[in-house]
């Protein structure tokens, strides 16, 4: 997910894509250690999507 993708969505959403986000990050990280995860690059993407989320919520509470 690209940061201008994100940047274009409201508080409301991108808390809802954080909680999202942190659910198939989860989910993730519990099939790669039951060995039923084929791509565990998407572990590493599920990290940044979450950290891009978690950094504009944060830049928008300073600006407020």
């Amino acid at each position: 997910m690209k940061p201008s993708e994100i940047r274009e969505k409201t508080k409301e959403e991108l808390t809802g894509l954080e909680s999202e986000l942190r659910r198939q990050l989860w989910k993730a990280r519990f099939d790669n250690h039951t060995n039923q995860l084929d791509d565990t690059a998407s572990i590493r993407k599920l990290r940044r999507d979450l950290a891009r989320v978690k950094t504009i919520l944060t830049q928008r509470g300073t600006q407020e």
